[in-house]
């Protein structure tokens, strides 16, 4: 067994392993086991139907396969879902930080994202243009192209907003028993709730951490993928040292 903790990533909305370019070569070259994985209807999964229960699923095989517990890391959509897994399979975890993830789903959370999957239906080739613009304004260019090349699943909108709405995140943080961290940008939208996230993952005495990340926004792993990785390394040493 290695004196670092196997990494596990999962990634946002659209999106697929290739979020985490930056961050899996880093760490890979500082001697860390990564798995990033893609969640069903993205990347190699795409075509597949999304469910919660399918994505926890992909989830703890990626941990299973390295034989021991690992440092689960979800952006967005990925950080719910690290939620869900963690309250789920405790013990395949050896911490959690989710990122991007703090503010708690509702109708009204989800009406952005249905917006936008109509928006972009409209447009010519399902919007799969101005997806591919958009991310290319976003992320740098080897991480924009790794993601265009694995394609940005629009089409899965409708099935993530129907499940992520319906899952309760505060009470997954309050039943995962180890060690949490919240890593957000400054100027994250989805920072909205996270002191309350905070308080859930800090019930009864265990331990929580949040971490703010100034200048970046709710892209962070992307925009501030090299600051982000620190964070990890730290995390994970700090969990076997």
């Amino acid at each position: 067994m290695s004196s670092l903790p196997p990494i596990v990533l999962v990634h946002g909305i659209r999106l697929s392993h290739a979020e985490w370019t930056a961050e899996t070569a880093q760490l890979r070259e500082h001697g860390y086991r990564v798995d990033a994985v893609d969640l069903p209807g993205h990347g190699s999964r795409r075509g597949q139907p999304f469910t919660l229960d399918g994505a926890i699923e992909v989830i703890t095989r990626s941990i299973d396969a390295h034989g021991e517990p690992a440092l689960l890391v979800g952006h967005s959509l990925g950080g719910y879902l690290a939620l869900a897994a963690a309250a789920r399979h405790p013990d395949l975890l050896a911490g959690l930080v989710v990122t991007g993830s703090t503010a708690i789903p509702s109708k009204i959370f989800a009406a952005p994202f249905l917006g936008g999957y109509h928006a972009l239906n409209r447009l010519p080739n399902r919007g799969d243009t101005a997806s591919q613009i958009a991310m290319r304004l976003t992320a740098p260019p080897p991480a924009a192209r790794a993601i265009i090349d694995n394609g940005i699943a629009t089409e899965v909108i409708p099935d993530v907003v129907r499940d992520i709405v319906a899952f309760d995140p505060l009470a997954a943080a309050r039943s995962y028993p180890g060690p949490t961290w919240y890593i957000n940008g400054r100027h994250d939208h989805f920072r909205i709730h996270e002191r309350r996230f905070l308080r859930a993952s800090r019930d009864n005495g265990r331990a929580a951490e949040l971490r703010i990340v100034p200048g970046a926004g709710h892209y962070l792993p992307l925009t501030h993928a090299a600051v982000f990785t620190t964070h990890l390394e730290g995390i994970a040493a700090g969990i076997r040292g």
